[in-house]
């Protein structure tokens, strides 16, 4: 197979790929009463991670106002809590409640336990052919975002 057709084959895969995933994500955040946007920024989030609103903002490519409407959200269905800053009040740290950390637990052991059940239709032999590719795929993408930048 010639560069271009293998180009455009991993053009669709990954494609697919992405479609997949996020409808992954999408059946995820449903299971939980979420839209996928509060699954997203849940997501975001370490164990004892705060996060302020813009960080919130640029990681998912969404407007300050877009994030202080999701946060809302989150904050009334007790999964975050929010500290305003006294010097702007546009700034605020968003951090995890108790019940946030309990479910975005959740959603990790989750993310594992789909994953398993993915290898489970894939042969043991191919299993570190396959993490191996995905590793230099990622990199790969990694330095070609880091060019166009």
């Amino acid at each position: 197979m010639d560069n271009k057709s293998t180009a455009s084959r991993l053009a669709n895969l990954t494609f697919s790929l992405l479609a997949n995933c996020h409808e992954k994500e999408v059946h995820l955040a449903k299971l939980h009463n979420l839209t996928q946007a509060e699954f997203r920024c849940l997501r975001l989030f370490g164990k004892n991670e705060s996060i302020n609103n813009k960080t919130i903002s640029t990681r998912m490519k969404l407007s300050p106002s877009r994030i202080t409407r999701i946060i809302d959200r989150l904050v009334v269905k007790s999964y975050t809590r929010r500290q305003i800053d006294s010097h702007d009040r546009r700034n605020m740290k968003v951090n995890l409640s108790r019940k946030g950390k309990y479910l975005v637990r959740k959603f990790n052991n989750a993310y594992v336990d789909i994953h398993n059940e993915i290898l489970q239709d894939i042969h043991p032999s191919h299993h570190k052919q396959l993490i191996s590719g995905m590793t230099h795929l990622l990199k790969a993408l990694e330095k070609w975002f880091e060019r166009v930048e």
